[in-house]
């Protein structure tokens, strides 16, 4: 018997209606499946990439499923391109600037993960993998940003920054979309 997942990231289940309807969607370190579950529920075509082939056995039949080794190995995805790519409680810098290349255009990125302070709170707690500040809007600024948070999330007490982003080619300018002008910004927790 399996534990229950535990439930989907609040920011992806707040974004994810920017992707376009039925998009192909990439949950990349997909791990045991919350988002790819909850997505492909949704209705989103999903691709999950995670190493650990034993973790993503029982997604199978739900979603693509890729077993690669995302910071060892080349790229997956070869020249695949998506309407939307979630990545959560995951870091692995060189792989920013190919997140970025592997929306189509008008996709959406939505990105979750820890930041620098997140060490006082428990693991991770390597530099290697908690997001210095501002990093993430370094990371993505050549797409048009929709929201973005950085700072401490009291339940359960975490240091994050996230990013939600759209790829040049969307209709209009991000005020103008007509998914994004539902979406109301908000400063951090």
């Amino acid at each position: 018997m399996h534990a229950p997942l535990p439930s989907p990231s609040n920011w992806v289940t707040r974004w994810a209606p920017l992707i376009p309807a039925g998009g192909r969607v990439l949950d990349l370190a997909c791990g045991s499946g919350r988002h790819l579950r909850w997505l492909a529920e949704q209705g989103w075509v999903v691709t999950g990439v995670d190493r650990d082939a034993e973790a993503v056995q029982r997604l199978r039949g739900m979603a693509e499923i890729v077993v690669a080794d995302l910071e060892g190995g080349p790229w997956p995805l070869l020249d695949r391109r998506f309407d939307g790519i979630v990545v959560t409680n995951y870091l692995w810098r060189a792989l920013l600037p190919r997140v970025a290349e592997s929306l189509n255009a008008g996709g959406v990125l939505i990105y979750e993960t820890f930041a620098e302070g997140q060490e006082r709170f428990g693991r991770p707690n390597n530099p290697e993998f908690l997001l210095q500040r501002g990093e993430l809007l370094q990371a993505f600024a050549d797409l048009s940003i929709v929201a973005y948070e950085d700072g401490l999330e009291a339940a359960p007490e975490r240091r994050v920054q996230r990013i939600v982003a759209v790829a040049g080619g969307a209709p209009g300018a991000p005020g103008q979309d007509p998914r994004i002008a539902a979406f109301e910004p908000r400063r951090l927790l």
